[in-house]
C-alpha cells in the first residue's frame, strides 16, 4: 500500500481505499452503460461480428473518462482524478487537449 500511496502522491490509507473503490465503480459502470449506447447507435454483434468488441471498447473509453472524474468528484477526490486523467491522456498523445 505504501508503494501505491507514494506513486499516487497521497498520504492516507483511507484516500487510497477510496481511490480504488472509485476505479472499481467506474469500470463496472462504464461497461454497464456501454450496452445501452450500442443499442442506441444500432451497433449489434450480428451486424459487426468480430469488430463488435473493438467498437464497444471504443465506446467505453470516453464513457470511462467522464465517469472517472464524475464519480471521483462524488467521493471528494476531484483533484486526484483530474490530474490522473490529464496524465493518462497526455501519455496517449492527447496532451493537446489540456493547457499547461
Amino acid at each position: 500500500m505504501n508503494r501505491l500511496k507514494k506513486r499516487w502522491g497521497i498520504t492516507s490509507n483511507l484516500q487510497a481505499i477510496i481511490i480504488l473503490i472509485v476505479f472499481a465503480i467506474t469500470g463496472s459502470a462504464s461497461a454497464y452503460l456501454s450496452k445501452p449506447f450500442c443499442v442506441l447507435l444500432g451497433i449489434t454483434k450480428e451486424d459487426f461480428g468480430g469488430w463488435f468488441t473493438l467498437i464497444r471498447l471504443l465506446i467505453i473509453f470516453p464513457i470511462y473518462q467522464v465517469l472517472l472524474v464524475a464519480i471521483g468528484t462524488l467521493f471528494g477526490q476531484f483533484r486526484f482524478f483530474w490530474n490522473f486523467e490529464k496524465k493518462m491522456l497526455k501519455n496517449m498523445g492527447l496532451g493537446f487537449l489540456f493547457k499547461d
